[in-house]
Parts: C-alpha cells; sequence; structure tokens
C-alpha cells in the first residue's frame, strides 16, 4: 500500500464521533453545477465516454440536468432483480497500459482527464441528493500503478461513506495488482465489488492486454473475496454484509472460444460462488491494434448469457451444453433448449412427479414456475397444457420433453427460421 493508508474498516464502529452529514443546499448545487459547469461537464464528457462498457449489460442512457449534460446513467441489475440507476466515469483516463482492445491506451494520443477524489466524490453525493442516480460504478484506468490508483478509489469511497454519510449504492473497482488489505477494505464498505478478468485463461490475456499481470496473479482478488466473505460479517460492514463479487471478459478479442469463457465461469460460480459474470463484445476502437476486428454478433452475447445463468441457476456444468466444431456455442438455438432435444426427446420428465432440479431442466420452466408446479399439483395433478397455462406457465417450447400422468402431450410443429 502507499505511505498513506485508508482508515482500516476495524475503527468504522468509531467513526460516528466525528461523521458529519452533509447538507446538500440550492446555493450548493448551484456552485458545483454553475460556477464549475464546465470544467465538471468537459471531464465528464472524456470519462464517462471510456467507461461506457464497463459491466455491460444495458446500455448507459445519458441523462441531462438543467446545468450538466450528458451524466452518465447505466441500469444497473442487482443480484435480487431490482434495477437502479449507477453513474458511470472513470477517475482517470491517464492510463499507464497499452491494451490492445482500450480506446484510453497509453500509446493512443487523445485527451485526457482526472477528477481529484473530493471533487469526484461530492460529485457522485450532490447527483445522488438531487434524485438522478442511486448509486455510482467507481472506477479508473491505472495512472502510475495499481496500488496507488486503488488508493485513489478507496479515498474516494471514505469521503462518501465515512465524511459524506452516502447511503447510495456503490460498485467499487479492483485494479489488477492491488494489495490483499486493499481489496479487504472495500469489501467493508462497498455494495459490489469486481476486478475485471478480460480473457478466460493466460494463453487468452496476451491477446488482449501485453501489460497486465500474470494470469494466476490477475484472478487472485477474486480468491480474496471468497476467503474474506467466508468470515462472519459484523456491524462494521456496510448494511451488515460483505459486497456481492462479479467480473467481465471481452469476447471475441483474445479469439477465444466460448467453451474457455464457460470453462472459466464454472469455475467462479462453483469454486469462488461470484455473483455475475459479464460478457463485453469487443467493440474495435479507432487507434487500437484491434481497430480493423470483425464485429462480435450480439446473439454470441446473448448466449454466452444464457449459458451463464443456466450454470449459476439451474446446476448445468459445462458437460451440458453442446459447442459446435470451433467449440462454440451454435447461435441458433437455447442452449438449455438444445440439451433438451439431446436429452429428454426418449426420456420425458413427468410433470407430476419430477423434482424441482428436474423441472427446471425443461424449457419454459424455470425456478419460480417449478415451486408452482410442486404446490399446485398436491391440490390437482397436472393433465393438459391449458393447466400449465393458468398458473402462468408457458411451455410451448417444452411440450416434446414431459408426459402429464404418462401421456405426451399434443405439439404444435415449430415454424422453421425461428431463433429459439
Amino acid at each position: 500500500m502507499s505511505q498513506t493508508a485508508p482508515i482500516h474498516a476495524k475503527d468504522a464502529d468509531f467513526i460516528p464521533l466525528w461523521r458529519f452529514a452533509l447538507i446538500i443546499s440550492i446555493d450548493e448545487i448551484e456552485f458545483l453545477f454553475y460556477n464549475r459547469s464546465m470544467k465538471t461537464e468537459e471531464k465528464l464528457q472524456l470519462l464517462t465516454l471510456h467507461n461506457v462498457h464497463e459491466m455491460d449489460e444495458e446500455h448507459c442512457q445519458f441523462r441531462k440536468s438543467n446545468a450538466i449534460q450528458d451524466v452518465c446513467v447505466s441500469h444497473a441489475t442487482l443480484p435480487n432483480g431490482k434495477k437502479i440507476r449507477l453513474f458511470k466515469s472513470l477517475i482517470t483516463s491517464n492510463c499507464k497500459n497499452n491494451c490492445y482492445y482500450c480506446p484510453i491506451r497509453k500509446d493512443n494520443d487523445q485527451p485526457r482527464a482526472a477528477f481529484q477524489a473530493e471533487e469526484y466524490a461530492r460529485l457522485i453525493n450532490n447527483l445522488y441528493h438531487a434524485g438522478l442516480i442511486d448509486g455510482a460504478f467507481i472506477s479508473s484506468a491505472i495512472q502510475e500503478n495499481s496500488v496507488r490508483t486503488q488508493d485513489l478509489l478507496i479515498k474516494v469511497t471514505e469521503i462518501l461513506r465515512l465524511k459524506m454519510d452516502f447511503r447510495g449504492y456503490l460498485h467499487v473497482k479492483f485494479m489488477p495488482g492491488l494489495e490483499f488489505e486493499q481489496a479487504k477494505h472495500i469489501m467493508y464498505l462497498a455494495d459490489r465489488v469486481s476486478l475485471n478478468l478480460e480473457a478466460p485463461n493466460a494463453e487468452r490475456i496476451r491477446y488482449l492486454s501485453p501489460d497486465k499481470i500474470p494470469f494466476d496473479q490477475l484472478i487472485d482478488p477474486l480468491k480474496w473475496t471468497n476467503t474474506v466473505r467466508q468470515n462472519e460479517a459484523t456491524s462494521a460492514n456496510w448494511k451488515g454484509h460483505w459486497p456481492s463479487v462479479c467480473t467481465q471478459f471481452v469476447v471475441g478479442g483474445s479469439e477465444e472460444m466460448d467453451k474457455e469463457l464457460l470453462q472459466t465461469t464454472c469455475y467462479l460460480y462453483t469454486e469462488l460462488h461470484l455473483q455475475r459474470t459479464y460478457f463485453s463484445p469487443l467493440t474495435p476502437y479507432k487507434g487500437t491494434p484491434l481497430e480493423s476486428h470483425a464485429p462480435i454478433p450480439l446473439k454470441r452475447k446473448f448466449r454466452l448469457y444464457q449459458a451463464s445463468f443456466l450454470i449459476r441457476d439451474y446446476g448445468y456444468s459445462l458437460d451440458d451444453f453442446y459447442f459446435d466444431h470451433k467449440s462454440n456455442l451454435p447461435l441458433e438455438k437455447d442452449p438449455k433448449l438444445l440439451w433438451a432435444e439431446m436429452n429428454l426427446r426418449e426420456n420425458p420428465i413427468e410433470i407430476n412427479q419430477a423434482e424441482p432440479a428436474r423441472l427446471m431442466r425443461i424449457p419454459g420452466i424455470g425456478e419460480k414456475g417449478a415451486g408452482k408446479i410442486i404446490q399446485m399439483r398436491k391440490i390437482h395433478p397436472f393433465r393438459t397444457e391449458s393447466d400449465l397455462a393458468k398458473i402462468g406457465i408457458q411451455i410451448q417450447k417444452g411440450l416434446p420433453f414431459i408426459t402429464m400422468n404418462g401421456k405426451r402431450p399434443a405439439v404444435q410443429p415449430a415454424l422453421p427460421g425461428l431463433l429459439q
């Protein structure tokens, strides 16, 4: 860690003795947004643009206030399914690395910008109190080295939580090469933490990031989060629990195969207990070595997410997926439907007897649907498709793979050429 160490989270019980809540007045908002609007707006135009693809789930929407233009607000999804509005802007775009896919790589000649820690925290706090955001995603390019850059992110997080008494959602990024104590300290203050692996393994990372640390060291912080979360949370933890953890891959940038991405995803979910893996298709930016790379089909991203959720929520393993001759998921068909076609056509599942895990293998039935089926079949066994429709389960795709009281339901042939 750098010489100026952040306040340790174990001292959080003593913070209320000197912590103060920042009261935002109209004058303060006008001071931030009007007297300094040009400077702040110029920074935001540069720094939000470069951060749009972090944790790529939905496209950012650019919100406008009476004073500031182009505030990037991402509609992120929490582990409980709730949608929230997150402010997304780098603290600085000054970067020492030369990642092949990145528009702010060191050798790409373009304008740079940076916020001071207090200025950045104050901006987030005022946007929150103005009702424009529910929280913020705190990230940065790596300026001099990872440890010092991580200290900058820690300082912003501490100002928000401990000085401004910020009650909103905070997703804080881990810099590759940070120290264990830094990671642990952030985990006391954040709602979510993340570290971008970008590639699925050591072989592929060299196609993307020649300056990054070795892959086994890159993945270490994600292992640390699993170790830290095995400790019982205390009152020193933000909201009394440990943060959720996620990562992101750049899809297509390292010529990786879907099988490699899902192999690493299986490990992250089953061994390290991450809450989410994000898949961001490569965007060929001008001025990067990958600017002439062929576009990545959006259907590939869609299929990877489907497979990822099957691993995380439905107990699928790598062996449950069908891959083509290039070890990629077929784009034309849902991986769950493919599994059913290969495994259930000759061995259909009996709706009125199967256990929940077995029911969830049927296309069209998820965890909630399986629960409804088990609850209702105790009262009245299912006999027809309409019986399932009455409890909100649309099972047209799953009809070829089930029986009801030992009988197969009538199946309407699928129209050719439709994406499943």
